[in-house]
């Protein structure tokens, strides 16, 4: 439906001059507006009002659907009329993620770039190039007037990041296009023409506690510095789960050394947890030394070529009320072998793609306190099979604890999204890979990626959309280290318009 009724969104700071002036200015000053407009999952309203009113500014119709994606239209230029329409589709969201110790408020500061090099990056939080650079290159070509161009339909969904809401709820009859560019792609070099479907693991808990009295020792473990990053992109590279180290800590401890009263870890349900804290009171104080002392060394030892940042710290915590509540010690010991035993990482590899995760899970957060704990993973698959098989392997663990029913987990697996499955038999491929070798002198790479892209969904909507997705280059995605390429993203502009132009 048309809907008129919306509010303009005011870009709240101007970003560096420096971002842009870079090449295809087009492009990177849509970035720079972009990334000035808070866009967190679920709370997309701010960002849907900028590119609504962005269409407006340029005598475009936009849409607003029944889940709020915006579908902006534009004519074909002169050169093209009477051509079939482009479906060119990015998500609006962006995972909001700031380093560790930042006082960084994303609903109301835009995010701060520079410039290294090759490398546009944020000043401690993600930079929002996933799938930032996507939406700002359709609005570049949305403001063209040089650009030659079938009709356009331009495609912005919501909520990817946390579970592909927008796509989820796209409904059938909205497009007429038959072919659709899906920029969210990483890899300026690939080609992607399949991807993992995905479903999320939640479970809660309402547990016993003990009281301990403020004369015991009371500490706060912290695990930081890591890496994290993209739970399914990076998923295979070996990167250390804050998550899954606490409870490698915790579990080594045992009920007759440590008692735990809060747990925190993780930033977001679809990026490897980066940090964890702990706050335990110290039953046995020397024998907690011993432990804690060995276990940190083992895994500092154990990571110390992917993990080069890794911190592992004790500090003294405050006693708040006069007395300390922790988890009951026969809760505790089933909950934390439970915690260590969940299927974390690399499922299963791809008996058909060489090299290619079939499926993998990533305990993704985690909260624990005041007699309540909840915790969620995100499994990958590109199969449906072992999606579900993998999902019920990370519940196994505890589904176990079920023998207390008193403190028995409350465990749920959401509806989840379909993978896409590769066609070799694509027509838009049949055109890119010419026209790739054309531009740049070299094959381009095609394959399935292990992340979750929206053209899965979309096309339980529309079936039979001929489909590809392709981007410049983006390293550590989900993760205050998020950086895009210059040169890249001068490649992939090259190459979007040129197809744009060659559409038949």
């Amino acid at each position: 439906m048309i809907d008129r009724n919306f509010q303009s969104y005011a870009i709240l700071k101007p970003m560096p001059n420096d971002i842009r002036s870079l090449e295809p200015r087009a492009l990177w000053n849509c970035f720079t507006d972009l990334n000035a407009v808070p866009r967190p999952s679920k709370r997309e309203e701010r960002v849907v009002a900028f590119v609504r009113d962005f269409a407006k500014r340029q005598g475009l119709t936009s849409m607003l659907d029944s889940v709020g994606n915006v579908i902006i239209l534009k004519p074909a230029t002169s050169d093209r009329q009477g051509h079939a329409p482009i479906i060119m589709q990015a998500h609006l969201d962006m995972v909001h993620k700031a380093a560790d110790g930042l006082n960084f408020d994303f609903d109301t500061q835009g995010i701060e770039m520079w410039v290294d090099g090759d490398w546009v990056r944020a000043r401690g939080t993600t930079l929002g190039a996933d799938n930032g650079l996507g939406v700002a290159a359709i609005l570049a070509v949305l403001a063209s007037t040089d650009l030659s161009h079938p009709p356009i339909e331009a495609l912005f969904t919501l909520d990817e990041e946390q579970g592909m809401g927008g796509a989820l709820g796209l409904q059938p009859g909205l497009l007429t296009g038959r072919t659709m560019l899906n920029l969210d792609s990483e890899e300026d070099d690939t080609f992607t023409i399949g991807c993992a479907g995905g479903v999320d693991t939640l479970a809660s808990l309402d547990y016993t506690e003990s009281i301990h009295g403020p004369d015991k020792p009371y500490l706060a473990i912290q695990i930081s510095g890591l890496r994290g990053g993209h739970s399914g992109l990076q998923i295979h590279e070996g990167r250390a789960n804050a998550i899954k180290l606490m409870a490698r800590i915790l579990s080594a401890c045992g009920t007759d050394v440590v008692a735990v009263a809060t747990m925190q870890g993780g930033s977001a349900r679809n990026a490897i947890p980066a940090q964890c804290s702990a706050q335990v009171v110290i039953l046995d104080q020397p024998r907690f030394d011993e432990i804690y002392a060995k276990e940190a060394a083992g895994i500092r030892e154990e990571f110390r070529l992917i993990e080069p940042d890794l911190s592992i710290t004790t500090q003294p915590a405050k006693v708040e009320q006069g007395y300390i509540s922790t988890m009951a010690s026969h809760v505790q010991a089933p909950f934390i072998l439970a915690l260590q035993a969940v299927v974390n990482g690399v499922y299963r590899m791809s008996p058909v793609v060489p090299g290619l995760v079939e499926a993998s899970s990533n305990l993704s957060l985690i909260a624990l306190g005041s007699g309540q704990a909840e915790w969620s993973g995100l499994q990958r698959s590109s199969v449906a099979s072992s999606l579900t098989d993998v999902a019920r392997a990370v519940a196994a663990p505890f589904q176990m604890m079920g023998a207390d029913e008193m403190n028995c987990p409350e465990i749920r697996h959401d509806a989840g999204y379909p993978g896409w499955s590769p066609s070799a038999e694509s027509p838009i491929l049949e055109l890119m890979k010419p026209l790739y070798r054309e531009l740049f002198g070299h094959e381009v790479k095609v394959g399935a990626c292990h992340a979750g892209l929206e053209c899965g969904v979309i096309s339980i909507a529309y079936p039979g959309l001929d489909m590809i997705s392709f981007g410049p280059n983006i390293h550590e995605a989900h993760s205050e280290k998020e950086c895009a390429s210059i040169s890249s993203t001068q490649k992939f502009w090259r190459l979007l318009t040129a197809t744009l132009a060659a559409l038949p």
